[in-house]
């Protein structure tokens, strides 16, 4: 008989529970790099959001993990997610059982730490009256990646390959790398591409704990117009799966067709890495990403999210689509870059 799961929190900075958890992750079909342990810590020294880190054990070996980040925010709110500032995450377990505890385990921690609602991005979802699945608000984007340029192009559909073909015979320059002047040209770009979308950019210490904490599991690859950088992403790789995770382009960037010379750089580079699959990330329906993406002919999938919120209590709203914040999103605009880069991050990091 199989022995019954006990959970226990687990410290982030223990080397020696980080490396079994981290051994349980990367060998888990269902892993993503927002269930290592070092997505959490850069999390909680980018943002200043407290990691936690919930293991399930039966006879000395882990079955079980859910990692969450304990999110605080004076604009919006108080919740325990998993994972934090990501796009996956959840409860990662080799079976129902533990996966269930793991979900119990996580919600009487959220009540301790006092936050109403706990959030869980995909990954083993719970059952029950008291969780609320909604499949609606995401969409995510995969293929494999082609076996080489050429395959990879006749996979991309003709108008958008027009485009790419365009990209490819002019000036611009690619350029990948991990270091200060990488992280410089990325937070530059993408700071700027959030401006012009309306919403608040994350910390830079955020990028760069990322950079630092996944080491080679993550890089930027930045688009140059000249000397000037007009588009750049930053990307994770996982069990030979790239994900463009925080990625955007300049005004500029649109007109000489950076951002699709970016992400056919992308996929070359991701193959050169031993990568087989590209993950796009998630967009919500009736975005511009959402469009750019089946452009390139990518078909969504509904993402699954479950969200458990305490009674009386109202969920958090961080959905920038939101009409409640469409006046918010008009005037952010509107700032001037450096303004915003200057009162952003206090804001964002509040999002998780």
């Amino acid at each position: 008989m199989s022995a019954v799961p006990a959970i226990r929190a687990v410290v982030l900075d223990a080397a020696r529970e980080t490396v079994r958890i981290d051994a349980f992750v990367r060998d888990h079909p269902d892993s993503t790099p927002f269930h290592l342990t070092g997505w959490g810590r850069a999390v909680a020294e980018g943002c200043g959001q407290r990691a936690h880190m919930l293991v399930a054990e039966a006879g000395g070996a882990i079955v079980g993990v859910l990692p969450l980040t304990e999110v605080r925010s004076r604009l919006f709110g108080r919740a325990l997610v998993s994972s934090g500032f990501a796009v996956g995450g959840g409860i990662l377990a080799l079976s129902d059982a533990a996966a269930m505890m793991l979900a119990e385990a996580g919600w009487a921690l959220a009540g301790r730490l006092g936050c109403p609602s706990l959030e869980l991005r995909g990954g083993a979802l719970p059952t029950g009256a008291t969780w609320r699945i909604d499949d609606s608000q995401y969409a995510g984007f995969a293929r494999p990646l082609a076996a080489d340029d050429d395959a990879e192009m006749l996979a991309i559909p003709r108008k958008q390959r027009a485009e790419l073909r365009r990209a490819l015979a002019g000036r611009l320059r690619v350029v990948v790398g991990r270091d200060a002047a990488a992280l410089d040209a990325h937070y530059a770009v993408y700071a700027e591409s959030v401006r012009n979308l309306g919403t608040p950019v994350f910390p830079r210490s955020l990028f760069r704990f990322v950079i630092r904490n996944l080491q080679q599991d993550s890089d930027i690859i930045s688009v140059y117009d000249d000397a000037v950088p007009v588009a750049s992403v930053l990307s994770l790789y996982h069990r030979g799966t790239v994900m463009p995770y925080w990625g955007g382009g300049t005004h500029r960037a649109r007109a000489i067709r950076a951002n699709d010379l970016l992400y056919f750089a992308l996929m070359r580079h991701a193959r050169e890495r031993g990568c087989t699959w590209f993950d796009f990330g998630r967009s919500k329906p009736g975005t511009g990403a959402f469009a750019f993406k089946k452009n390139w002919g990518f078909a969504p999938v509904p993402l699954r999210y479950a969200t458990r919120t305490a009674p009386g209590a109202a969920a958090r709203a961080i959905n920038p689509l939101s009409p409640r914040y469409r006046m918010q999103v008009a005037l952010w605009r509107r700032l001037p870059l450096a303004l915003a880069n200057r009162i952003g991050p206090p804001i964002a990091r509040g999002l998780g």
